[in-house]
């Protein structure tokens, strides 16, 4: 089958036809595969992570703030977090099987990245971001509501919780006002397989340690980490 081929298939499983189909390429390549192959046009989708992410973000709101018309800014953003953190998206992808047509490295190949939580929850994303470049705001909404549909309910429902850093910061805050840090300690790999390692810190107190595949993993992880000690 070819690449071709391939991406009409996609097309089926999410609902939607690309005007530009090369939109959606992109939003599969990851910056391994664009590193590997800088001969071709050296595109990935980070640029349509960073636009498919606001695109989420704005639609959840959106969603939630016409819905839930009894619920305050705190549960609303609470409801929000769990619904657009990584392990959400992931998920997501995983059920669409979205890990089988990623472009990836060959070192990200071999560790195992069409499986990498981080990895899923960005095509995720930059999938999101290709299909408001190509048909606009109504279709990625469109795009977003049915795909998450499940988890939203849940979300809402509160079957889910898996904003760490949200719930750290409210037990932190309703025992003092003092401000939770995230530090980066260190950076280990290549670009395409680097670790993030956190510490997540109140002053000199370190509270937990995280790593990940994204500073956004590693960060939760280290306030997972802080949770367990917590409470």
């Amino acid at each position: 089958m070819d690449r071709q081929e391939v991406l009409k298939e996609l097309t089926e499983k999410i609902g939607y036809t690309f005007k530009d189909i090369a939109l959606l390429n992109e939003a599969l390549t990851h910056s391994s595969y664009a590193n590997e192959n800088k001969k071709r046009n050296g595109k990935h989708n980070e640029r349509l992570e960073f636009l498919g992410d606001a695109v989420l973000s704005i639609v959840i709101s959106d969603y939630l703030y016409n819905r839930l018309y009894t619920l305050q800014e705190g549960e609303l953003t609470k409801i929000r977090a769990s619904i657009v953190c990584e392990p959400s998206l992931a998920n997501c992808s995983r059920l669409m099987n979205f890990g089988k047509y990623l472009l990836l490295g060959k070192g990200e190949e071999v560790t195992g990245g069409r499986e990498r939580v981080s990895i899923l929850a960005d095509t995720f994303e930059a999938i999101i971001g290709a299909i408001y470049l190509d048909g606009g705001l109504s279709k990625a909404k469109e795009f977003i509501l049915n795909s998450l549909k499940m988890t939203i309910e849940d979300a809402i429902e509160g079957k889910i919780f898996k904003d760490y850093k949200t719930h750290l910061q409210e037990i932190i805050q309703s025992v003092n006002d003092d401000k939770i840090n995230y530090e980066v300690i260190d950076e280990i790999g290549p670009d395409h397989n680097k670790v993030f390692y956190v510490h997540v810190k109140i002053g000199n107190k370190v509270l937990g340690k995280g790593s990940g595949k994204s500073k956004k993993e590693a960060e939760q992880n280290a306030a997972k980490e802080a949770l367990n000690k917590v409470m």
